[in-house]
């Protein structure tokens, strides 16, 4: 296939929504930068891409958690991607996090801190050349904190308000900054969950919903995958504490 001239760069390459994402911009005639923490893995995944699309796929190591290394491995990203997306996540154990904070830390860190550092220092490259999408895989739990997954939820609402703030500040910049809010996924990660299915996306589809915010400018600067989600988390969010405390959400 013939290339576009555009470059994405896949942050959390191994993962479901990952690959579904890498593979429908390679379809689309883009160039893949595929970023993961498993080099073997990652280069797996860009093979399969390559092979299946003939799109460019190249690889870079990178490890979420190891924020000293991030200036150095955006100074190596070549070229400067016309857009960047950072799906990575770990939902973790809720109760392995009450007890353990190092566990805690992790899903924090995985979900928050990592993503946010990341995709900030590539914010400012973008802001430098005058254009850019930044993407983020936010979640509806963090809309409102619950007992069944609050540490989780409370790294995604971290995310979730670091991308506001930093669509705000880069708003005449020509850099747009999207939130991506799946909900529930069939995924590895959600495998030994019972999902509902009228609120469960696949993972292709959360990649074409991705690619048509992103490309397309359809569907504003917060979005949630499936359009239920927005009238159903806005009545969570809206129930009074004093009855929301006694739910066992």
């Amino acid at each position: 296939m013939k290339g576009i001239g555009k470059t994405l760069l896949l942050i959390g390459a191994t993962s479901d929504i990952g690959r579904a994402t890498a593979l429908i911009y390679a379809e689309a005639g883009w160039d893949v930068l595929l970023a993961g923490r498993n080099r073997s893995a990652v280069q797996r995944e860009a093979d399969d891409i390559s092979a299946r699309t003939g799109a460019s796929v190249l690889i870079h190591e990178l490890d979420i958690l190891a924020t000293s290394r991030f200036e150095d491995f955006v100074g190596v990203v070549s070229p400067l991607p016309d857009t960047a997306v950072c799906v990575v996540g770990e939902l973790g154990e809720q109760s392995r996090a009450e007890r353990e904070l190092e566990h805690a830390a992790m899903i924090m860190r995985t979900n928050f801190e990592g993503p946010a550092l990341l995709l900030g220092l590539l914010a400012e490259r973008f802001a430098a050349r005058g254009s850019g999408t930044i993407v983020g895989i936010s979640s509806v739990a963090g809309d409102r904190g619950r007992a069944s997954n609050y540490v989780y939820g409370a790294a995604k609402a971290g995310l979730t308000a670091f991308l506001s703030g930093l669509r705000n500040r880069l708003s005449s910049s020509g850099v747009r900054v999207l939130t991506v809010k799946p909900g529930f996924v069939r995924t590895r990660m959600t495998n030994a969950m019972k999902l509902p299915p009228l609120l469960t996306a696949e993972p292709r589809e959360v990649a074409k919903r991705i690619f048509a915010v992103a490309e397309g400018g359809r569907g504003g600067d917060v979005v949630y995958v499936r359009p239920i989600w927005r009238p159903l988390m806005t009545v969570v969010r809206s129930i009074p504490e004093p009855i929301f405390k006694r739910l066992r959400l």
